[in-house]
């Protein structure tokens, strides 16, 4: 036996010694899986591997999701991580006015909207946001750390491996403001992962969102009690999981190389997965699915691994009250499995100058499976504090049913 295969034999050997460990770990996580798998076999009836692996590779080659790009920035957080970032401005008028200083003041800054992803995406899951909103507003879309273009954690790398929390998180979205927006009003809009960064950056730095901050969304996110979501499964089969996933995810991110072949050669029952856990709609635009596939394919497992249990330590109620007199949004879909609905309406209890909106048959990812709902709410909320014009022609944007549109 050649060493490359001793070692390889070696890997799976201790992989499946930390699975059998895990003891329940199996069954539990099985009982997720389970009506994902369900379908999966069903397509499995119907259309063959083959055929399944060209209609993605179809799907990536034509599907226009993801895209869109802007002016590049890099900015370092405080332990040193690179965050990437892009910037769009504001196109220019054809005919712009002629700019005057008055008594050697400068031109206001214009507003900026700053796009805070969520777990397991990247910047570019704001597509059709982003797409709707180009040339109106300026806007920043970053990578949190260790997503998407940003680098891998630098305390995370460390020898002493220090866990990723939601503060730091919080001070990652400083270090882009600080370097894409240093001055000028900002409307913050936040997913998943990414409203709870905005929570986190007014905990830490309530002075910027009283002194600059003139809105906020809240989309399918949550303040605290993340560790009493039941993910759409009965209690034992949650409690289950709640016990094993932590050291489960462990074990997998110390084997990374030898289970990112394994979520290859299992792509069929991960994207089942990623469907149940993203999307409601049956009318989901097959691209938009992939689309969304990819990006959690994306995450390296040993990311995955980091970041889980920053969730069951997040409680930032307390942290809202620094929005309290701040325009705001709070968005949801009805049917969102990962952050529930009900958290975002305890979310707009906290905030009294919040819109509250649930989206009807819609996911956790709302933005991309009810595009239109979300950039219209998203539009209101910037005509209201004024980031746009009343009258500006946002429009809709990318109706999931046409690609493209």
């Amino acid at each position: 036996m050649s060493e490359t295969s001793s070692v390889e034999t070696a890997a799976a050997a201790a992989a499946a010694g930390n699975w059998r460990r895990a003891g329940f770990a199996s069954a539990a996580v099985g009982v997720i899986a389970a009506g994902a798998a369900a379908g999966v076999a069903l397509e499995r009836l119907t259309v063959g591997r083959g055929m399944r692996r060209k209609a993605r590779l179809a799907l990536d080659a034509a599907g226009p999701y993801g895209a869109l790009r802007g002016t590049p920035g890099r900015t370092e957080a405080d332990d040193g991580t690179e965050l990437y970032y892009e910037v769009d401005e504001v196109e220019a008028d054809s005919s712009p006015p002629r700019r005057r200083r008055l008594f050697g003041r400068k031109t206001p800054a214009p507003v900026t909207v700053v796009f805070s992803h969520g777990y397991c995406l990247n910047q570019d899951s704001w597509h059709f946001q982003r797409a709707a909103l180009r040339g109106l507003v300026r806007t920043v879309h970053w990578d949190q750390r260790s997503h998407g273009r940003s680098g891998r954690g630098v305390s995370q790398r460390a020898p002493e491996r220090v866990p990723v929390s939601i503060d730091q998180l919080g001070r990652d979205l400083k270090a882009v403001i600080d370097a894409a927006a240093p001055e000028g009003p900002l409307v913050l809009v936040g997913h998943s992962m990414g409203g709870m960064t905005m929570m986190a950056l007014a905990d830490q730095y309530p002075e910027l969102i009283r002194e600059r901050v003139v809105g906020a969304a809240f989309v399918g996110t949550s303040c605290g009690n993340l560790g009493e979501v039941n993910y759409g499964l009965p209690v034992a089969g949650v409690n289950a999981v709640r016990r094993v996933l932590p050291g489960v995810l462990r074990a997998l991110g110390s084997q990374a190389e030898l289970v990112e072949r394994g979520r290859r050669a299992t792509a069929d029952l991960f994207a089942g997965l990623i469907k149940r856990y993203s999307f409601s709609s049956r009318e989901v635009d097959p691209a938009v699915a992939r689309f969304a596939e990819r990006m959690i394919e994306g995450t390296p497992i040993d990311v995955v691994a980091e970041f889980y249990p920053a969730f069951n330590e997040h409680d930032k109620a307390e942290a809202l009250s620094i929005f309290a007199e701040v325009p705001a949004l709070a968005l949801a879909g009805d049917q969102d499995l990962v952050t529930p609905s009900s958290h975002t309406e305890a979310i707009a209890d906290l905030l009294p100058d919040a819109e509250l909106v649930i989206v009807p048959d819609s996911g956790h990812l709302v933005m991309l499976e009810h595009p239109e709902a979300v950039t219209d709410r998203l539009a209101d909320l910037l005509v209201r504090v004024g980031a746009v014009p009343a009258a500006a022609n946002v429009g809709t944007y990318g109706d999931t049913a046409q690609p493209g549109g």
